[in-house]
């Protein structure tokens, strides 16, 4: 019994295995080309069966049916003597240039003279209803053993015997059936060689292509596998030749690609966000240690309250900020789209930096020659605003400008912040809305941003289907400019 089983089990395993294999890509065309070309080379073989069978029956008949002819004209004019001496030699004669035997039978069926040595010395009448058949003016071949003379069906032709204008007679070419069909088993031999011959190069062929078809596809969930391990280095070759393969290769490299880049995207956000934790939380636990245990003095605990107070700040603005790129990514942040002055939102916001624009000494240039109403996210603008314009007095010097452009240009509303100062080296325009970025002087300026600003800012614009773009002259100015669209009457 545990020997039975365990046959049972490696039937069903290999079972098992042989329909997993079979469901394969290759497997599948390989299988499906090799039915197609089996069934075509059966319906062709059907019909040319057929075609030679009728063929091979016709050539024999027309052949036999010209010989015939032949002896019947002999024997007519011997008939018409009486007289029979010699036929013999001439039906042996026409017997030995063909493989058939002739019958010489008289209008009752009886039969005369034959060339059959079976037949020889033999008493015998044709069935009547061939010799009707024989003596009519229609061209006649039948299937028979004429009435059992034959112990197997012979094919037989017959041709009427005239004379002096009447029939006189009839003239039987007999042959058996295998010599009939000679010719036709020579054809089908040939086809048969034909078709095996054909048959072997289709699965050779289906065999390669299916073989080419699917070598990418098992990279492809190879390369897959090894994108699920971590190693985002993996590329699929260019498949040249066949377009439907390449343009899956093009695409998973480009997905590799996204992939990659998203990662290491991942990896920096990471990297920042650990960084613009660490430095605040230390300086909270270092200060906060320092009071706890006496190290500060009671005279400087107020002043380094206010720096714990400040990091603490600092910490929500930027767990804000996360929290604002999470739903922005996340889809989450709906836009409401609503008509408001954009002109009088810009005076809003540059009124909130009033205290500090005082004491910088900054001269403010608003120019805006009318009110412009736009279509937009108020609060989603508002951000954009106050974003820009923070950045601008953070990095404008002591007694600089600080212009507002608000105009409309090609249909759309326009809005520029630009700030007088050494502004941001060429170099360095291509990575100021990354995230977390930070030039090495806006480091030492800016003790309290995030890097996320201009990252949301121009998130936010170009939730509007717009763009947010940087000019900058190092040296002499910064500027920052959108468009939005105008409000509809």
């Amino acid at each position: 019994m545990p020997e039975e089983n365990k046959e049972k089990k490696q039937k069903k395993g290999w079972f098992l295995k042989a329909r997993t294999r079979c469901r394969t890509i290759y497997w599948q065309n390989f299988l499906l080309t090799a039915s197609v070309v089996m069934l075509t080379l059966a319906l062709l073989g059907s019909a040319f069966f057929a075609l030679t069978y009728s063929y091979a029956i016709d050539e024999r008949s027309e052949e036999m049916q010209s010989k015939a002819s032949v002896v019947s004209h002999m024997v007519s004019s011997y008939m018409e003597s009486g007289s029979l001496t010699g036929l013999r030699e001439l039906a042996d004669f026409a017997s030995s240039v063909t493989d058939a035997q002739f019958l010489i039978c008289n209008t009752d069926g009886n039969l005369l003279l034959t060339t059959d040595p079976s037949l020889a010395n033999r008493v015998l009448t044709v069935p009547k209803d061939v010799s009707e058949g024989a003596m009519s003016s229609e061209p006649y071949a039948v299937r028979t053993t004429l009435g059992s003379i034959y112990a197997d069906t012979h094919f037989v032709v017959g041709v009427p015997i005239e004379s002096g204008g009447a029939t006189v007679g009839f003239v039987l070419a007999v042959t058996g059936a295998r010599a009939l069909t000679t010719m036709w088993r020579t054809f089908i031999g040939l086809f048969f060689m034909t078709a095996v011959t054909v048959l072997l190069l289709s699965f050779v062929v289906s065999a390669w292509v299916s073989m080419r078809q699917s070598h990418p596809i098992h990279e492809m969930a190879e390369a897959t596998r090894r994108f699920a391990d971590g190693n985002f280095d993996v590329r699929m070759h260019n498949y040249a030749g066949v377009t439907e393969i390449t343009e899956l290769a093009d695409a998973f490299n480009n997905m590799a690609d996204s992939l990659q880049e998203t990662e290491r995207q991942r990896r920096e956000f990471i990297a920042n966000v650990s960084h613009e934790l660490k430095t605040p939380m230390t300086t909270i636990a270092g200060y906060t240690d320092g009071i706890l245990d006496g190290t500060i003095s009671e005279e400087k605990r107020d002043y380094y309250l206010g720096i714990i107070s400040g990091e603490v700040r600092r910490l929500s603005r930027l767990v804000n900020s996360l929290l604002e790129i999470s739903r922005m990514q996340s889809g989450d942040r709906k836009l409401t789209m609503t008509n408001f002055n954009i002109t009088e939102k810009a005076r809003q916001v540059l009124l909130s930096f009033e205290q500090k624009i005082d004491e910088k000494h900054f001269e403010i240039d608003f120019n805006s020659p009318e009110d412009i109403f736009v279509n937009a996210d108020t609060d989603a603008i508002h951000q954009v605003l106050y974003n820009l314009c923070d950045n601008a007095v953070k990095f404008t010097p002591e007694g600089g400008t600080i212009r507002f452009t608000i105009e409309k240009r090609d249909k759309k509303a326009f809005i520029a912040i630009r700030n007088s100062g050494d502004g941001i080296p060429e170099e360095e325009l291509p990575y100021v809305f990354e995230r977390f970025y930070k030039s090495d002087r806006s480091r030492g300026l800016d003790k309290t941003g995030t890097g996320l600003g201009l990252y949301i800012s121009k998130t936010n614009v170009n939730m509007h289907g717009e763009e947010l773009t940087v000019q900058s002259v190092y040296g002499e100015f910064c500027e920052f400019s959108f468009t939005l669209p105008l409000a509809q009457k």
